[in-house]
């Protein structure tokens, strides 16, 4: 995959309504502090086009990007950052959860996962939930240059059982300094989209 064009098209508040694209998407979700903006950033091939912050909990929109007029990364608000109000903390789940539960075009999500720590309470309810819409989430462990290459698999066993993740579930290893994992990720994004010409042409 050649990233050439990337623009942020759309930003979708609580009130927003959804927009309805003709391309493909794919959103990406995790907790407020995981690497979420660093990897969207890494894949598109920009320094700084999804906000990243020291502030955890910044994103409090769906945001949009448009990749070569091909597909949709989705950004989604990160979850369970302490210092939200409970009531914050609803509102961005409902807008979540409206996402995935309507959007015609949504056809993977991956959940980012920082690979040096068992899964959060809320990264299995989250894990839960996507599932629960009728997607299998592909696990980016994220964060791996901060672990010894040695510890990687034990690492990614912790994610697997700490998650209860059902069989056959792609985990990608990740490293925003590195991007590391990266090609892993634009081979899935090739294989969505050749899937998608070839219905095209059939039909």
């Amino acid at each position: 995959m050649v990233i050439k064009n990337v623009n942020l098209e759309t930003v979708c508040g609580i009130t927003s309504k959804l927009p309805e694209n003709e391309h493909m998407e794919f959103a990406f979700a995790g907790k407020s502090n995981v690497g979420k903006s660093s990897l969207i950033n890494g894949l598109m091939n920009r320094k700084s086009l999804a906000r990243t912050s020291a502030q955890p909990g910044k994103t409090q929109t769906i945001n949009f990007y448009n990749i070569n007029d091909q597909m949709y990364f989705v950004d989604l608000p990160g979850y369970g950052y302490a210092k939200v109000s409970e009531q914050e903390k609803e509102k961005w789940g409902k807008m979540i959860e409206n996402y995935l539960h309507k959007s015609k075009r949504l056809k993977a999500v991956f959940l980012l996962i920082d690979i040096r720590h068992e899964p959060s309470g809320n990264d299995k309810m989250m894990y839960d939930w996507i599932l629960h819409q009728g997607f299998e989430p592909v696990i980016i462990a994220t964060k791996l240059d901060k672990i010894n290459r040695s510890q990687i698999q034990k690492q990614l066993k912790v994610i697997r059982e700490g998650l209860k993740v059902v069989k056959n579930t792609i985990i990608i290893p990740y490293s925003a300094q590195t991007k590391q994992g990266r090609e892993e990720i634009y081979e899935l994004l090739d294989s969505y989209l050749e899937a998608e010409e070839a219905v095209d042409y059939d039909g």
